[in-house]
């Protein structure tokens, strides 16, 4: 790599086309960098938390929050099974991470938030106000306003930043950049992207009121939503179906699954968003499928491209307990995938997954799994024939999580920070924007205004609404 530059520089630089790097740098531990533990909190110990305790396990993990008293517990055995040599009776416990705040906050220097949705933002702000780093879940905010507002504080607190879209750390979604940079498969018009999550409802209403489950503060899991009553469906993993707490499918699974894209073609804001066609749905939850279209402007040489996202259940699909599943994952045989990706596959005898993208360019095609995994010109002797484009974006050496905590040491920044996940965000929302105006309902998007221009009633839904009483 050239000179001095940081890696942030860097990234801009490579992503703008410009700079004649020579070779491709791995980025780990920064020679003289002091590898001394970061002090860790892991704020929402539910199953994403668990799955993140292992690589926090490596620093030095001082508190955990959680308002449920048996999650606590989980992460506290989760932590004796992988570091058998931590003291555990050294570790506090907290429903409220605002008490954590108050209580302790010259003791961290970082926080993973892996709570449900509604939360992401104010415990970040919370964080990023105090100086403490933060590693916050996809999306990072329930909102596009928290997500400006989280994006914008994090830069002027000077704070590290990372979200969880792991698969930004992974070396495919760099390779599907540094061949659309190179021209494989010529100007991109089109792209198609889906997913086989069902996280919404259809036909149903609210369930009735059930006693809270003994250990769950109630109050603390609601934090800044509207209240309402402990009902089944919510805790520990369908909040995704629910507005107030979650963001429905793309919400879910858009930050993964659009990431390489957006990286690769340079997507920036689009300019109007509209759901073409759904399933379900209502005002307090979201559609089993959708079908949304995003149209971008011109973005430097590269010319305007829509992109198309699927998900859920197919048309004709039941709703039944074979068709969604597990965490809301429908089978191969009951998604709703683009046809285009179906014909591909049949054509070619392949299979692209439950989740990824296929991207269309003038001269060729790519495809591009969930993570950034699989990364492949179609047909296999297009990819062949090309030759592997030069590595121009830095490889991250171990996990996503290792990244962030390397910058929290002082390296170089983390790789998926907020100044390139805010945007990737923002875009992810406005589809969930899209699905609350209805389908056949065209967004316009003014982006620096951050506005629906053709559509101002939804504006309301830009910003939260905390309510009163919850403060950050």
């Amino acid at each position: 790599m050239q000179g001095d530059l940081n890696r942030r520089e860097f990234l801009q630089k490579a992503a703008a086309g410009i700079g004649g790097v020579a070779a491709c740098s791995v980025w780990g531990e920064d020679k003289g960098t002091p590898k001394k533990a970061v002090r860790a909190v892991l704020i929402g110990c539910g199953g994403h938390g668990l799955t993140l305790l292992p690589q926090i396990c490596k620093e030095n993990v001082v508190a955990l929050v959680d308002p449920d008293k048996r999650r606590i517990r989980h992460a506290l055995n989760k932590i004796r099974s992988v570091k058998p040599s931590a003291d555990v009776s050294k570790i506090r416990s907290f429903a409220d991470y605002r008490k954590l705040f108050e209580e302790m906050a010259d003791e961290v220097d970082a926080v993973a938030i892996a709570t449900p949705n509604h939360h992401h933002a104010p415990a970040a702000l919370l964080a990023v106000r105090r100086g403490i780093h933060v590693y916050v879940e996809k999306p990072m905010a329930l909102t596009i306003g928290e997500a400006r507002q989280l994006t914008e504080e994090a830069k002027r607190h000077g704070v590290v930043s990372q979200m969880g879209q792991h698969g930004h750390s992974c070396a495919g979604a760099r390779s599907l950049c540094e061949y659309i940079w190179a021209g494989a498969i010529g100007e991109v018009r089109t792209v198609y992207s889906w997913s086989d999550r069902a996280n919404g409802l259809i036909g149903v209403k609210r369930p009735a009121s059930r006693p809270v489950p003994k250990g769950l503060d109630w109050e603390n899991w609601l934090g800044p939503a509207p209240y309402r009553d402990y009902h089944p469906g919510l805790h520990r993993h369908s909040w995704h179906r629910w507005c107030d707490f979650g963001n429905g499918s793309i919400g879910n699974m858009g930050n993964h699954v659009l990431d390489p894209v957006h990286w690769a073609l340079k997507l920036g804001s689009p300019t109007s968003v509209e759901v073409e066609d759904m399933r379900g749905g209502g005002d307090e939850y979201y559609s089993v499928s959708t079908r949304i279209r995003f149209d971008f402007p011109e973005r430097g040489d590269m010319p305007p491209v829509t992109v198309y996202w699927y998900d859920g259940l197919a048309e004709g699909q039941p709703y039944s307990k074979k068709t969604v599943g597990h965490i809301d994952l429908v089978p191969s045989f009951a998604m709703n995938r683009p046809p285009f990706v179906v014909e591909l596959e049949k054509k070619y005898n392949r299979n692209f997954g439950t989740n990824g993208s296929v991207i269309v360019g003038d001269k060729g095609i790519m495809k591009i799994g969930t993570f950034g995994n699989g990364c492949r010109m179609i047909p296999e002797k297009a990819h062949r024939a090309f030759p592997r484009p030069k590595p121009t974006i830095p490889r991250i050496r171990g996990t996503h999580q290792a990244d962030f905590f390397r910058a929290c040491r002082g390296g170089a920044p983390a790789c998926a920070n907020f100044d390139y996940s805010g945007p990737l965000v923002e875009t992810v929302l406005l589809g969930v924007l899209a699905m609350r105006a209805g389908a056949g309902k065209r967004i316009d998007w003014d982006g620096p205004e951050m506005s629906c221009t053709n559509r101002p009633e939804l504006n309301r839904f830009l910003k939260p609404d905390y309510r009163e009483g919850w403060k950050i």
